[in-house]
C-alpha cells in the first residue's frame, strides 16, 4: 500500500491565521508620519534652518519608505488618485523644476530677484496647467 504523503503547513496557517503584513505596515508608518510632522513643526517653531529640515524629511521618507507608502495610499483614492500618481511621476514635471531653481540661484546671483519672482510664478502656472490638462485628459 502506498502511504499518502501529507502537505506540511505552516504554524500560523494550520491555526486558521494570515499573515498580514500588509495591514500591519499601517500603524508603522502613521506613527512614522506624525513623528516627522512633529519634527517639521517643531522646526518651524523654532526657526531651524530649512535646509537641514528638508534634508533630514527627505532622508527620514527615504529610508522609511514613508514616500512610498505616502504614494500608495494617495493612488488608492478613486478615480482621481491614480492620475495623481501619475502626474507626480513625470520626469518632466521633475527636470522643469529643477532647471527653475538652477536658472532662480543664478538670477539671483546676479541681482535679478524681482524677475525670478515672475519666472517662479509663470512656471507654477505652466506645472499647473499641464496637470489639470493631463487630468482633464483623462477623464475624456
Amino acid at each position: 500500500m502506498m502511504k499518502r504523503l501529507r502537505a506540511r503547513r505552516h504554524p500560523a496557517q494550520a491555526a486558521g491565521h494570515i499573515p498580514q503584513t500588509a495591514l500591519s505596515a499601517w500603524p508603522r508608518m502613521a506613527v512614522f508620519s506624525l513623528a516627522l510632522l512633529c519634527l517639521l513643526l517643531l522646526g518651524q517653531y523654532f526657526h531651524w534652518d530649512a535646509r537641514v529640515l528638508a534634508g533630514v524629511t527627505l532622508l527620514f521618507g527615504l529610508l522609511s519608505g514613508l514616500l512610498v507608502w505616502l504614494v500608495g495610499v494617495i493612488g488608492l483614492v478613486p478615480l482621481i488618485g491614480p492620475i495623481i500618481v501619475k502626474v507626480l511621476s513625470f520626469g518632466f514635471i521633475w527636470l522643469l523644476n529643477a532647471v527653475g531653481y538652477l536658472m532662480s540661484y543664478i538670477a539671483i546671483r546676479r541681482g535679478y530677484s524681482r524677475d525670478v519672482l515672475t519666472y517662479r510664478g509663470l512656471t507654477m502656472a505652466l506645472l499647473v496647467g499641464i496637470v489639470i490638462g493631463y487630468i482633464i485628459a483623462q477623464f475624456i
